[in-house]
């Protein structure tokens, strides 16, 4: 089971990525917004349109090169968020099977282990 803290400012959305997260059998986490949050965790989903979680999506980048990154926005890319070398960008609306897919991918490569299969 994996750590998984979740950084969106839309409640309804984090509610859901929240759901997936837990149907997968890992523990989700809100974000507070602080740094030290992310030394507990093993992957990070982000709205990187907010402000607050692309700049804690670059300190984890700077300072936990291995925590497994994903990003969901309704934007496509951009070179400040593909500067961090995101494990995934889902661009919502998404099926819920590509979170599932994209977090499972994203935990096995920083983790070194298989990737889970969706069901």
């Amino acid at each position: 089971m994996a750590r998984v803290l979740i950084c969106e400012p839309h409640a309804d959305i984090r509610s859901l990525l929240a759901f997936v997260v837990g149907r997968l059998g890992h523990d989700a986490t809100l974000s507070d917004g602080s740094c030290e949050q992310l030394r507990d965790v093993d992957a990070f989903v982000l709205e990187p349109g907010d402000a607050d979680a692309l700049a804690l999506a670059a300190w984890a980048r700077e300072h936990l090169p291995g925590l497994a990154l994903v990003c969901t926005s309704i934007y496509p890319s951009w070179p400040e968020v593909e500067a961090l070398h995101p494990d995934a960008y889902l661009v919502k609306p998404f099926p819920l099977l590509r979170l599932e897919d994209a977090l499972a991918d994203a935990l096995a490569r920083r983790t070194g282990a298989p990737a889970a299969v969706a069901t």
